[in-house]
């Protein structure tokens, strides 16, 4: 069995797809952020002072979520932006989060009916 030279193609790599990194590479193996998760539609915000390139050991993509954040932005929509899976994004997010460089802002929680209005229309239902 021949061994590949370092560098040689693969025939299911093309140029286009570029480099090929696994999430959990990104994201160190963890799962969950280092702070209490957060909303997919949250909103967040990159301090103005936030400086990622004196932060060592941040990752490029640390840093081009910090980018991405200095107008309020989605959880959802940096994920698209990055082409990363969302709970990529959440640990990576939790790491700037932990460090100040990020604040994340959540939705105001829409008005729920009352328990007893609830109540009342699935009385109704029964009653059909």
């Amino acid at each position: 069995m021949r061994a590949e030279p370092p560098g040689a193609q693969h025939e299911w790599l093309d140029a286009a797809a570029g480099p090929v990194v696994r999430p959990y590479t990104l994201t160190g193996g963890r799962v969950r952020p280092a702070v209490d998760g957060f909303d997919l539609v949250a909103f967040v915000l990159a301090g103005a002072a936030a400086d990622p390139a004196g932060q060592p050991g941040l990752q490029p993509e640390h840093r081009r979520l910090v980018e991405l954040a200095r107008r309020p932005v989605a959880v959802a929509d940096l994920a698209a932006d990055l082409d990363l899976a969302v709970g990529v994004v959440r640990v990576l997010l939790g790491d700037l989060l932990a460090r100040g460089l990020v604040s994340v802002h959540e939705p105001p929680a829409a008005g729920l009916p009352d328990n007893d209005i609830l109540k009342a229309v699935v009385s109704g239902l029964r009653a059909l």
